[in-house]
């Protein structure tokens, strides 16, 4: 049994004609009366009384048509379902995002859904790469997008769209630090707090191959939180210095640091090898373009 079997029956039910029904359904006569009789002797009982040039249904046949007719609804609408997630026009999205990809990229990705999709219900979750990576496994994420050097790599993981971005030490205007016109020592940001996010360990041995040891971030980091919203106003509001990506927080001044901090972000998509996509993901691809970039 098929739902092209089943449309031919509510075809016949409705026009009550094997000739008009085909031509309705695009296809030849003898096939239509094919699938009718087809369908007959699946089910094993008559569908139609032929009487006259008009077949009529028995009551066997009026049962099934009701039936058919809900079954073919529904597989219209899981069609219809289909189509509308991969338009962005309904189904689900979860996403984790990691600190600095979602300073940049949560606000505006909340807001493009409420506007261009309203119909797709979208999941932001936060937290650390760990925490984020496991539930990815656990299939309670569709995807993350996270700094690609702070995952631990794995065979099951795709990373796509990989975007860097420059990491930077930066202080509010008027700052002391920001009145330094001959560059900024690491000695010097040390007699201020030091806020950021947790490091990947190459981070950490980049800090410390430009600053020395008192630079890993074990070390030096006095104000650390997942969240770099709250860090970029901690430093607008006192003396914090500030480490995090430069797109971050525009606004803030940027230090002259001796040598310079020459470290980027690796932003990138997460996603599990060999699963079907969220349809909606090419929406965060298209905003990561857009948006990830200094």
């Amino acid at each position: 049994m098929t739902l092209v079997q089943l449309r031919h029956l509510l075809a016949l039910a409705e026009s009550g004609s094997f000739s008009k029904s085909a031509q309705a359904m695009c296809i030849t006569q003898p096939a239509f009366s094919r699938s009718i009789r087809a369908l007959e002797d699946e089910l094993g009982m008559p569908l139609f009384d032929r009487i006259g040039r008009r077949s009529e249904l028995t009551p066997f046949g009026r049962d099934v048509t009701a039936r058919a007719r809900q079954l073919v609804f529904e597989a219209g609408e899981l069609r219809d379902s289909g189509r509308q997630m991969r338009e962005g026009q309904g189904g689900a999205m979860r996403i984790g995002m990691g600190s600095g990809p979602g300073a940049m990229l949560m606000t505006p990705l909340l807001m493009h859904m409420a506007i261009h999709h309203p119909k797709v219900r979208l999941v932001v979750a936060r937290g650390g790469t760990e925490l984020l990576a496991q539930a990815l496994r656990e299939r309670t994420l569709d995807a993350l997008v996270l700094d690609a050097r702070s995952l631990a790599p794995g065979a099951d993981l795709e990373v796509s769209m990989l975007r860097e971005m420059r990491g930077v030490f930066m202080c509010r205007r008027g700052h002391p630090l920001a009145r330094k016109r001959n560059g900024v020592r690491f000695a010097d940001v040390q007699r201020f707090p030091i806020a950021s996010t947790p490091l990947s360990d190459e981070v950490a041995r980049s800090l410390t191959e430009a600053y020395g040891p008192d630079a890993h971030p074990s070390q030096c980091v006095t104000l650390q939180c997942e969240e770099v919203s709250s860090l970029v106003e901690v430093a607008r509001q006192t003396d914090a210095v500030l480490l995090a990506i430069r797109a971050a927080a525009p606004d803030l001044v940027e230090l002259r640091m001796q040598p310079p901090l020459e470290r980027t972000a690796r932003f990138g998509l997460v996603t599990l090898r060999r699963r079907t996509e969220a349809p909606g993901l090419q929406i965060v691809r298209q905003l990561m373009q857009q948006l990830l970039h200094d």
